[in-house]
């Protein structure tokens, strides 16, 4: 005999739906699951974003610092090397680390005619050494690999390889520490 206190199947699939879109439990965790995955990758970007700008800014005063030796000719007096001044800049760095500068450090020093004419330089294909002479103007430019983490963010940086580079500058005119001109040395294009 057949038991005649069930309903039927097809009302209990609608009794189950019902209750189903009636149900109130989880619906916070559901919900912060939609927003959760958005709202982290965007908080970690900020932080990243905080530190490609404190490299940034921290790259830049060790060029300025490194860069008053040109300026008063100490690096030309005691014919300091590109690898010497490369190593003042990565000391001046400090906590982004010794270890990781020298390969992620590129250094460009260059004479240049006019302080107008090294606002307009390209960045070189092959890096140049030449901290110029007494009196010259000198442009001094780093440039510094950093590697990013939160994803989507290298697109936002124009970046294709999870690396950004960051660049700093400074334009220096020799202080008048000699006589005698230091010999021009050509930089490549």
């Amino acid at each position: 005999m057949a038991d005649q206190s069930r309903p039927p199947r097809s009302d209990r699939r609608s009794a189950f739906i019902a209750r189903f879109a009636r149900a109130q439990d989880g619906v916070t965790a559901i919900e912060f699951g939609l927003v959760a995955l958005p709202f982290l990758v965007l908080f970690f970007a900020i932080i990243e974003l905080g530190l490609v700008s404190l490299v940034s800014i921290t790259l830049e005063n060790a060029i300025i610092d490194a860069g008053r030796t040109i300026r008063t000719g100490e690096v030309q007096t005691n014919q300091e090397t590109a690898a010497a001044f490369k190593t003042k800049v990565c000391t001046n760095i400090g906590w982004i680390g010794a270890a990781t500068c020298g390969s992620a450090l590129t250094l460009d020093v260059q004479r240049v005619p006019s302080f107008a004419s090294g606002a307009t330089l390209e960045k070189p294909a092959t890096p140049c050494w030449d901290p110029g002479g007494p009196s010259s103007i000198v442009l001094v430019r780093a440039y510094y690999r950093w590697p990013l983490i939160t994803p989507l963010l290298d697109t936002g940086l124009t970046s294709s390889d999870g690396v950004h580079e960051i660049s700093a500058a400074a334009l220096l005119a020799n202080e008048p520490y000699s006589d005698t001109d230091a010999p021009a040395v050509t930089c490549p294009a």
